[in-house]
């Protein structure tokens, strides 16, 4: 807790003294290194509050609605394909390693005794997005047309999950 504390006082007086206007990978860096031994997902919560513009692939992967998932999704894939079209390997691992810990906790939420049934079956179904992200990202964007489409008809695609909690990884 004393450490949660003094990250926090740390890192509003590291924002007050640089006053970032955005969220970039210099600025992400340097939060890093400052901060250590943080972790990334607590970073990018303390980030993620604070409304600035935050470049992808450090915003993660946001799954606290729909719209927010479709958009962090296309938004890592315009990272991902940038990266593999420029041989930048380890962002584009970096990229996948995202929606993978974000589909792992979408399934964690999901299988967990305390989830409410409707919000179990969205996180559910935010998992098998993230997954087919995964399995080919450059068809996400079709596959992903059709599935809202079918959860539309179906009535299925609700806005925002029940009791919904703030990880975005």
């Amino acid at each position: 807790m004393a450490r949660s504390k003094a990250v926090k006082q740390a890192f509003r007086d590291i924002l007050e003294r640089d006053r970032p206007p955005a969220i970039t990978e210099d600025v992400w860096k340097a939060l890093l290194a400052e901060l250590a031994p943080v972790s990334e997902s607590y970073l990018r919560e303390l980030l993620l509050k604070t409304g600035l513009p935050f470049d992808q692939p450090y915003a993660g992967i946001r799954q606290h609605t729909f719209e927010d998932l479709e958009r962090s999704l296309a938004e890592m894939l315009e990272v991902y394909a940038a990266a593999n079209t420029s041989g930048d390997r380890k962002r584009a691992r970096y990229c996948r390693r995202q929606v993978i810990a974000a589909k792992d906790r979408a399934r964690f939420i999901a299988g967990s005794a305390r989830t409410v049934p409707e919000k179990k079956a969205v996180k559910e179904e935010m998992a098998r997005w993230m997954l087919v992200w995964l399995e080919n990202p450059e068809v996400f964007p079709a596959w992903e047309q059709v599935r809202k489409a079918e959860m539309e008809k179906a009535g299925t695609l609700s806005p925002r999950p029940q009791g919904e909690d703030t990880a975005s990884a």
